[in-house]
C-alpha cells in the first residue's frame, strides 16, 4: 500500500469513527433513547433528551467579550481551513511520472520520454514474449521514482513462471537501461479464456 493510500484511509477511517460516534450520541439523545431503556449516561454527557442543546447561551457567550476570544476562533478556523485545501490538493497532485529524461537523472541533449510512450514500448515488447497473448502497460510514480505496471493475458497452455522470468530478463531491463532508472515493476497475470478441447 501507497503511503499516501494509507494516510488517507487512516485520517478517513478517524473521520468516520467521530462522525459515527457523535451522530450516535445526538441520535439517542433527539429520540429520547436514554430514557426508554432505562440507560443512565455518564455525568456531564451532552444530548442526553430531546430539549438539550449541545452548548447553553451561558457557554456560548462566555469569552465572547474577551479580546482574544475572535483571534482565536479566527486562526483555529483558518488551520482547519488550510489543512482541509492541503488534503484536497495532495489527492489532486500528479502521481504519474510524467516525461522521464534519458539517460540518468538529467535529460540527454534536453530528450525525454514520455511515460505513455514508454508504456506503450513495454507493453508491445512484451507482447513479443513466447506464451502472451496480450499486454499493456502504464506509469506510475514519480518522475524521479517511475513505477511499471504490467497486465499479461496469457495463452492458454503457457507457464507464469517462465513468462514473468522473460519479463523481467527482456522489455524491463531493456526499459530500465533506456531510462537508467531501477523501474520496479507489478505484473498482473491472468489466461485468456478459451473453448474446452474435446478429447477422442
Amino acid at each position: 500500500m501507497k503511503r499516501k493510500s494509507a494516510v488517507n484511509r487512516i485520517l478517513l477511517a478517524l473521520a468516520g469513527v467521530v462522525l459515527l460516534g457523535v451522530g450516535v450520541m445526538i441520535l439517542a439523545g433527539g429520540f429520547d433513547l436514554y430514557r426508554r431503556w432505562s440507560m443512565t449516561p455518564p455525568d456531564g454527557w451532552p444530548l442526553t433528551t430531546p430539549d438539550d442543546v449541545l452548548l447553553a447561551d451561558g457557554d456560548r457567550t462566555r469569552w465572547a467579550d474577551e479580546g482574544w476570544w475572535w483571534p482565536a476562533v479566527i486562526a483555529v478556523l483558518a488551520v482547519v481551513t488550510l489543512l482541509a485545501v492541503w488534503w484536497l490538493l495532495a489527492q489532486l497532485r500528479r502521481t504519474h511520472p510524467g516525461a522521464l529524461s534519458v539517460g540518468g537523472a538529467h535529460a540527454v541533449d534536453g530528450v525525454e520520454l514520455r511515460e505513455s510512450a514508454l508504456g506503450d514500448a513495454l507493453a508491445a515488447d512484451t507482447r513479443h514474449l513466447p506464451g502472451v497473448h496480450q499486454a499493456h502497460a502504464r506509469m506510475d510514480g514519480s518522475s524521479s521514482h517511475p513505477e511499471a505496471h504490467v497486465a499479461i493475458a496469457l495463452m492458454p497452455d503457457a507457464e507464469p513462471g517462465p513468462v514473468l522470468q522473460a519479463l523481467c530478463d527482456g522489455p524491463l531491463e531493456r526499459a530500465r537501461r533506456s531510462t537508467h532508472r531501477t523501474l520496479p515493476a507489478r505484473a498482473h497475470l491472468r489466461l485468456t479464456p478459451h473453448k474446452p478441447r474435446r478429447a477422442e
